[in-house]
Order: structure tokens, then sequence, then C-alpha cells
């Protein structure tokens, strides 16, 4: 092993396997900071994120706002920016300078991606190195993974905007996760291949990343990987003919998973680069031009959303001065009664 600690970041879009593969790395020997996220009924083998980064992470891109996948060009510069913040950088030097003891420390969020830049600087100048793991998981799959259970009751208009939304997030975030890795080792994972031939994506992957696993996994024997995942897992196999998407974005969809996928045997692939750069050209211009025909609608939205908090706040108001009549009427009521009870006093005496 190097002497330097090598930091693993694992990203992706949200429902493409990053817990599947962090949980697949830590079983190969890598150390993941304690506490982790607990398994729930959303992800019941468990998320393998450590807790602390998780809550970092929130804390850094939620006020901005800036979601796990994001459907603005934007989103990348301004979760840059909220990056940047020396407190930000601070915070994370004090937690990750306690967490580098093991040689290979594995740290898995899928918004790691958006503010990559400060843990580079962060573990740099602690003595690690970081490189990447990205999971690739088709847009139909993804979508429909994130939203099918919150879907099924919706009318079709709101399917509409969420699962459109959703894949050009995707698409988003696919342009700002390869820009954001590139120059350093990087890996590119296929889901699919994870859950059918494991060894395989892994043996690549570790050979691109320069990390060491426990074991020799061309050897082909029996490996606790192997109850962990399985092809079962790969539950969400539909086609663009299940969602709602207008042929545009599905068509640049299409092309962006194409190049993205080129990276998986070749992470920096100047081709697959090039062609992510101009993808990304399209997309900016298709959401400018989209953000253009809904500006109606975007601006009553807005102005609904100013009468509706200008009606909560008269509602509290009027709530206040209820209680302050109340309150009057009360004080009122007892320097009445202290009044009468002083003149009874008086005239006792």
């Amino acid at each position: 092993m190097p002497d330097r600690v090598k930091l693993v970041l694992v990203t992706g879009s949200g429902r493409s396997g990053t817990s599947s593969v962090a949980g697949t790395l830590k079983r190969l020997g890598l150390h993941i900071p304690q506490p982790e996220v607990e398994a729930d009924e959303a992800n019941p083998r468990g998320y393998y994120e450590p807790l602390w980064v998780t809550e970092f992470h929130k804390d850094v891109l939620n006020p901005v706002p800036v979601r796990t996948i994001d459907t603005r060009p934007d989103a990348g510069a301004i979760a840059a920016e909220a990056g940047s913040a020396p407190e930000v950088e601070a915070r994370l030097r004090e937690w990750l300078a306690g967490q580098l003891d093991a040689p290979q420390v594995l740290v898995k969020d899928p918004r790691a991606f958006w503010i990559l830049p400060v843990w580079n600087r962060v573990a740099g100048g602690l003595g690690a190195d970081v490189v990447t793991l990205t999971m690739l998981r088709h847009p139909t799959e993804v979508v429909r993974s994130r939203d099918t259970a919150y879907l099924t009751e919706q009318d079709p208009a709101f399917r509409r905007q969420r699962e459109t939304a959703n894949v050009a997030a995707w698409v988003n975030a696919a342009f700002q996760t390869e820009l954001a890795t590139r120059g350093r080792p990087r890996a590119f994972v296929r889901y699919s291949e994870l859950v059918e031939d494991w060894r395989t994506a892994m043996l690549r992957a570790g050979e691109q990343l320069g990390i060491a696993y426990d074991a020799d996994l061309a050897s082909g024997e029996p490996h606790p990987v192997d109850d962990f995942i399985d092809v079962s897992l790969n539950r969400s196999r539909i086609t663009w003919d299940d969602l709602a998407v207008p042929p545009v974005l599905r068509d640049l969809a299409d092309r962006t998973w194409a190049a993205v996928n080129t990276l998986v045997e070749e992470p920096h692939d100047p081709g697959a680069v090039a062609a992510l750069e101009q993808l990304q050209r399209e997309y900016v211009e298709l959401f400018d031009w989209s953000a253009a025909i809904a500006m109606d609608a975007t601006t009553a939205r807005v102005a609904e959303g100013k009468r509706e908090v200008r009606r909560r706040k008269d509602a509290e108001l009027a709530e206040v001065r209820r209680e302050l009549r109340a309150l009057r009427d009360e004080n009122a009521g007892l320097r009445t009664s202290l009044t009468n009870r002083v003149a009874r006093r008086l005239r006792r005496s």
C-alpha cells in the first residue's frame, strides 16, 4: 500500500446503485467512517454512508438549495460557491482529520460531486489522495426507482412534470459529475454490470483507481459479496415507453448515456469528454428555451406564493391580536377585582 491514504468518494445520481457498490467495497476491505446511516425500508440492505457526511452535505447544499440531482445548469456553480466558504472547509477538515487512520477510506454520498473541490483541498492537505467512483444507471431506471411509489396515485400532468424534471436532472448531473471528477483518478461502473458480474466490474474499477482488495477476485472463489449482491436487485427494468418524457429530452438523455458509458472502459476518453461538453451546450439551450416558455406559469406561481405568504402572515397577525385582546380583557378583569378588594378592606378599616 502507498504511504498516502487513499480516499475513495462514491457518487452518482440517487438510486443509481451507490449503496450497492459502497457495500461491496466495504466487504472488499475498505473502511467506512462510523457511524453509518441506518438501513430502512427504502434501502433494507444498508446505505453505507457515514452519517456525518450526509448531514454535512445537507447543511451545505439545502440552504442554497441544490438537490441531489438538479435540473439547473448553474447548480454546479451555486454548489461550488457554497462549498468554498471558509467555515465549510474548516468543518470538513476537523472531521476528516480523525478519519484517515486506515490506508483506504470509503465515503459514499450521491451529493459529493457538487462540492468535490473542497474534498480535494482538505484531503490533500491532510495527506490523502482523492479518487472517485461514479455509478451509472440508465435514466429510465433511476427515475422509476426514485418515484414509483410516489407517483402511483398522482394525476398524469403531475407525473409528466416530475418524470421530465428527474430525467433532466439526471442529464445535468452526468455533465456536472464528469466535469467535477476530470483530471483525477476516477472510475465509472454500470449498475447492471455490478449486479450481474460484480467481480469484473470491481476488478476494472480497482485497477483504474489504484485501490487494493483483501481478496483475489480473479480466483473466482466464494466471497461475502456473493450473498450481498444478486441480479434481483435490478428491479426497475423499464423503457422510455413507461415514462412521460418529451422526445427532445429523451434523445438528449440517450446520447448522454452513450457518452458516459464510454468512460467505463476509458475514464478519460477524449472523444467521450468532448461529446459530453457538446451535449451540455445542447442541454443549456433546451433549459433556457423551456424556462422562457414557462415564464408566465413561473411568474404566476411566484405571485401566488407571495399571496399565500401574505395570507399566512395576516392570519398569524390576527391571532396575535386576538391573544393581545384576551390578555387586555384578562388584565382589566384582574384590575377591577383588585380594586374592589382594596375598596372592601378600606371600608372595613
